[in-house]
C-alpha cells in the first residue's frame, strides 16, 4: 500500500513531536519531515517530494500565508493542509485563495487530522467542522445580506467592521462587540479606507448607505 507522505510545518517543536506520534500510528501515512518556519518547509518541501505538507498560518521569517503560494508552485499534486489555532474568516478565506486544500484547528487536530490528510490528498478540500458551523452561523445572522453587498475586495470580517464605524460606533466600541483588540480594528480600518479609495468615516457611511448595509 501505498503511503501518503506528509511534510510537518509548525514553529513549535513539541506540537510537531504530537502530531508526528498521531500520525505514524497511521498505516497510510508517513511523515517524511519536519521544518520550523516557511522557508525551511519550502527547502524541505523541494527535497523531500511530500504529498501533502501540514502548514501553520504563523511562524517566523516566511509565514504559512506567504509560503502556501510558493509550496503549489513546486508541484501540480501537492497539497497544502492549514493548521491553525485561529479560528478567523479573514485567514481561511485568504489560504483557499492562495490555493491551500484544507483548514483544520489546532484545538480538533487530534480527531480531524488523519482524516483531513487522507481527504485532501484524495483531491478533495477539508474545512473544519468547527469553522463550517461558525460561517454558516454567521451567514444565517446576516440572512445572506453581507454576502451579497460588500464589494471592492472586502473580507468579511472587514464588511463587519465597516457596518459598525458606519453605525458610529467607536473603535473600542467595535473591538469590545467583535472580541478584538482594538489596534486590530484600527489596521482593519486603516484596510478598508485603503481598498475603498476612502479617506474618512463620514466617507465609509455614504458607502455604507450606498451599498444598503446600513438604513439611512
Amino acid at each position: 500500500m501505498s503511503r501518503i507522505r506528509v511534510l510537518l510545518a509548525d514553529d513549535h517543536a513539541l506540537l510537531r513531536d504530537g502530531l508526528r506520534a498521531l500520525l505514524t500510528a497511521e498505516e497510510d501515512l508517513e511523515v517524511v519531515g519536519e521544518a520550523g518556519d516557511g522557508s525551511e518547509a519550502l527547502a524541505k518541501a523541494r527535497d523531500l517530494a511530500p504529498d501533502v505538507v501540514l502548514l501553520d498560518i504563523h511562524m517566523p521569517g516566511l509565514s504559512g500565508l506567504e509560503a502556501t503560494k510558493p509550496l503549489l508552485e513546486l508541484r501540480s499534486n501537492l497539497k497544502v493542509l492549514i493548521l491553525t489555532m485561529y479560528d478567523n474568516e479573514e485567514y481561511l478565506f485568504q489560504v483557499l485563495r492562495m490555493g491551500a486544500s484544507g483548514y483544520v484547528l489546532k484545538r480538533s487536530a487530534a480527531g480531524e487530522l488523519v482524516s483531513a490528510i487522507r481527504t485532501v490528498h484524495g483531491g478533495h478540500p477539508y474545512l473544519s467542522p468547527l469553522m463550517t458551523k461558525k460561517l454558516v452561523s454567521e451567514f444565517l445572522s446576516t440572512g445572506g445580506r453581507e454576502a451579497g453587498k460588500l464589494r471592492d475586495g472586502l473580507t468579511p470580517r472587514e464588511g463587519e467592521i465597516l457596518k459598525h464605524i458606519a453605525e458610529g460606533r467607536t473603535n473600542q466600541e467595535t473591538a469590545d462587540t467583535l472580541c478584538l483588540s482594538i489596534k486590530t480594528v484600527q489596521t482593519h480600518r486603516a484596510h478598508i479606507l485603503e481598498k475603498l479609495g476612502l479617506h474618512n468615516q463620514g466617507e465609509l457611511i455614504k458607502y455604507a448607505i450606498q451599498k444598503g448595509i446600513i438604513d439611512i
